[in-house]
């Protein structure tokens, strides 16, 4: 809101009054003056104020005129004079921030050289199609890389397009300064699309990485359109650079770029091993397309003649035939010599990338045998896969794959819900990226899925180490996500149903696990879930198969969760399905039954737990009058009180004589075991979800008969009471609830035992008379030692004392 000012006419100079154009004088009256010309015009105000938005309001007080004006904006400002800057940078500070914060591992500095190197064969490739000359007398492209562990150097060199004098300078001298991207840039130009599809480098910065491990780099080049060769050095902490002419005849080269690193102290020893040189080209440069080569140590077994070392006696016998003759036969020239292999080591030059990218290949020219081979020494197993899928998309992101599904489940149990488990290796342009994902590109369930990304186009940061998230990962990960679920089901479908077997016992929690986590793709995980059932305790079932199955008459898909199968078969809840002939599914598997929670329904059919209460089973039998046992239950209710929610005549049972099942909202019994094993399993929750417990009961068995007269008889017989709670913690065990008090119930059960085992057998008549026998016992043994002769006694003391 614009600022109010107040002015009065008799007190405040006429040019002292604020920047008007006009004002109103008069009371309601909405006359205007201009003062444009009257006022403006003798106040000497600058016609350069602005004449608008200014309102004058004169009240007539004591005599005076009193004028207000809103000020409602200011002059007009006069422009300034604007220059330009261009942005200016520490030199010595960006290399240092390059070197040592762009990187988060020193090794990828062969990486970066070698794609540089990569890029320069590429270039040279595609000029020569037009100028053949380039090539001149050398048409072999390749990279070398030479560790020297005495003089602690690494070198690198290419025999590809080479750079002049001014490429020097405007490729290295200049940060961030691309070649490739120049020269991708002249191609799009010039309309060659499709030619660079090789080309790496992007950023500038790659070379650069050198100083991670390297005191100072020489870089020694020669371009086939110069005829001079130029050497460009540098240190690491230096903010200049150096070219000169090479003028040494040892170091000149047909053609390409020799980089030469000296490594820093505490860098040699481990970056100039030849076998550390090796194992860095393998990992990140393996699928180049051009051979490289490195420096490698060999061993070869050579044949050499020895001559004989003469025995004892020989010796002698030449010494005397010396002495005897000047042309003696036993001449010591004359020796007899034997063969004898030895291992000889020498250096020489060892082919590194030996094994090609087969995901470049159309899938129609690769054989099974190829990709069993290329898994193999890809991902160091032993064991062929069960399963491999190779395809290419097109479209927003074009990326090519090859996936498979291992020939066996990790060993170590802290893999098999790991999402870093390194089983995805992403390339670019067939340069290897990373492996270091947390669920980028694959979700946590499909981690024991391995293979190979390649893309032309991703979004990388500056290292290339880092894959930013944007709306092309996460397309990538949804198509990498279907082609497994395609790859896994063609597996399922296959007539050899012992692969997909094999499969379901490795890697069967991981596809349940998909359930819990990825519900965007129930759809794609509900049709590869296998479970044994009540018809099928040898051989899983698909939920295909058992939908099949299924009556008309049933609406739902019924389900047990267990700790094991021999726990399912011998449940009292399944006694009527399975006298119905139900199919009832068991879970065995602790995982089992929250990932069925979670799918809820398949194929319109839901899933309903046959332990727990509103247990619908679509009886259109006539159902007995039970109304003469709601007594009885709540007879039951009474003695077990807060134990129970309540007592009910039961539908699920025919030969037991109850079952305790959970609140249709709670924890079943097999997941309240869950929950109490847990190693932070929280008490005040387990309280809370264990829900309420229903005990039914069976009115055809005789024991709740025998209840039911008692309830009516004699309601407040003791045996009776004890009765009903040892039926109630036998219900609770065999519903696979676990007792609170476990000696506590062994104490009823003795004591029921007793009640029912006294007296039988004759055990109460073998007693009688094993108490009569000792009574005459010891009756007879008090007579004799009352019955004792004086003069007995009496003798044997005269003789004691004689």
């Amino acid at each position: 809101m614009a600022p109010v000012v107040s002015r009065s006419l008799s007190s405040v100079p006429m040019a002292s009054l604020p920047y008007t154009s006009c004002f109103v004088l008069g009371s309601g009256s909405t006359n205007r003056v201009c003062l444009k010309s009257s006022f403006l015009a003798r106040n000497n105000i600058k016609n350069g104020f602005l004449q608008s938005g200014l309102k004058w309001k004169h009240d007539k007080r004591d005599a005076r005129v009193v004028v207000r004006c809103e000020v409602s904006a200011v002059a007009e400002k006069e422009e300034a004079s604007e220059e330009t800057y261009e942005y200016q940078a520490e030199v010595s500070r960006l290399m240092d921030l390059i070197v040592h914060s762009l990187y988060s591992h020193k090794e990828v500095f062969l990486r970066e050289l070698v794609s540089n190197a990569s890029d320069a064969l590429d270039k040279l490739r595609f000029l020569s199609l037009t100028e053949p000359s380039l090539l001149g007398d050398s048409s072999e492209l390749e990279i070398r890389v030479k560790p020297d562990p005495d003089n602690g150097t690494v070198t690198v060199t290419d025999t590809g397009i080479g750079m002049t004098k001014e490429e020097l300078i405007d490729c290295l001298g200049t940060i961030a300064q691309s070649g490739t991207s120049k020269f991708l840039k002249a191609l799009k130009e010039n309309k060659d699309v499709g030619a660079d599809n090789g080309l790496i480098g992007q950023f500038g910065v790659g070379f650069y990485s050198a100083f991670l491990v390297a005191q100072k780099v020489v870089v020694s080049t020669k371009s086939p359109k110069s005829d001079k060769q130029y050497v460009w050095e540098a240190e690491a902490d230096s903010s200049s650079y150096v070219i000169r002419e090479e003028t040494n005849p040892e170091n000149l080269l047909h053609r390409g770029t020799q980089i030469t690193l000296y490594l820093r102290d505490d860098d040699k020893y481990e970056y100039a091993e030849p076998k550390k040189i090796q194992d860095l080209v393998k990992n990140y440069s393996q699928f180049v397309s051009f051979p490289i080569y490195t420096w490698q140590e060999k061993s070869r077994t050579i044949e050499v003649e020895e001559e004989e070392e003469p025995k004892e006696g020989e010796e002698k016998t030449e010494v005397i035939a010396s002495d005897l003759c000047a042309y003696s036969v036993f001449s010591p020239e004359e020796k007899p010599k034997t063969k004898k292999t030895k291992t000889e080591k020498y250096w020489d030059w060892e082919l590194t990338n030996e094994t090609k990218p087969i995901w470049m290949r159309s899938p129609k020219e690769v054989e099974k045998e190829q990709y069993q081979e290329f898994y193999k020494k890809t991902f160091n197993e032993f064991l062929d896969p069960l399963a491999h899928t190779h395809f290419t998309t097109e479209g927003e992101v074009e990326f090519r794959s090859v996936l498979y599904i291992p020939g066996m489940a990790p060993l170590n149990n802290e893999e098999v819900v790991n999402p870093k488990t390194k089983n995805i290796r992403l390339y670019v342009k067939r340069v290897f990226i990373s492996d270091d994902f947390d669920g980028e590109l694959f979700p946590r369930y499909l981690s024991f899925v391995k293979g190979v990304v390649d893309s032309n186009d991703l979004p990388l940061n500056v290292s290339r180490e880092i894959l930013q998230e944007s709306r092309i990962v996460r397309i990538m990960r949804k198509r990498l996500v279907r082609k497994t679920f395609d790859m896994i089901q063609d597996l399922a479908e296959s007539e050899n149903k012992e692969d997909y077997k094999k499969f379901w016992e490795n890697f069967g929690k991981f596809v349940k696990l998909g359930c819990i986590e990825d519900t965007g793709n129930h759809k794609r995980i509900t049709p590869l879930l296998r479970f044994f059932s009540s018809k099928s305790e040898e051989e899983l079932i698909s939920l295909d198969d058992y939908v099949e199955n299924m009556g008309e008459n049933q609406k739902a898909i019924y389900y047990l969760a267990t700790d094991s199968l021999q726990s399912a078969r011998t449940a009292p809840f399944l006694e009527k399905l399975v006298q119905k002939g139900i199919e009832v599914l068991y879970l065995v598997e602790p995982i089992d039954e929250v990932a069925i929670q979670n799918l809820q329904t398949y194929k319109e059919k839901k899933f309903v737990d046959i332990s727990k209460e509103d247990l619908e089973l679509d009886d259109e039998d006539e159902v007995k009058d039970k109304q003469e046992y709601n007594l009885l239950c709540d007879w039951i209710k009474q003695q077990l009180g807060d134990k129970v929610a309540k007592v009910q005549v039961s539908k699920r049972l025919s030969s037991s004589p109850c079952v305790l099942v959970s609140g249709k909202f709670g924890w079943s019994a097999n997941m309240e075991r869950l929950m109490k094993a847990q190693t932070l399993g929280d008490t005040s929750t387990l309280e809370f979800m264990r829900g309420r417990r229903i005990l039914e009961v069976n009115t055809d068995h005789p024991i709740i008969k025998d209840l039911n007269a008692a309830c009516k008889n004699s309601p407040d017989s003791s045996d009776a009471k004890r009765a009903v709670e040892l039926l109630y913690d036998t219900a609770l065990i065999s519903s696979g609830f676990t007792p609170d008090s476990p000696a506590e119930l062994g104490n009823k059960i003795y004591e029921m035992m007793a009640m029912a085992l006294g007296g039988r057998w004759g055990r109460f008549e073998e007693d009688d008379t094993e108490a009569s026998t000792e009574s005459d016992e010891s009756s007879a043994e008090v007579s004799e030692a009352q019955v004792v002769e004086p003069s007995e006694v009496r003798t044997e003391s005269n003789d004691y004392w004689e």
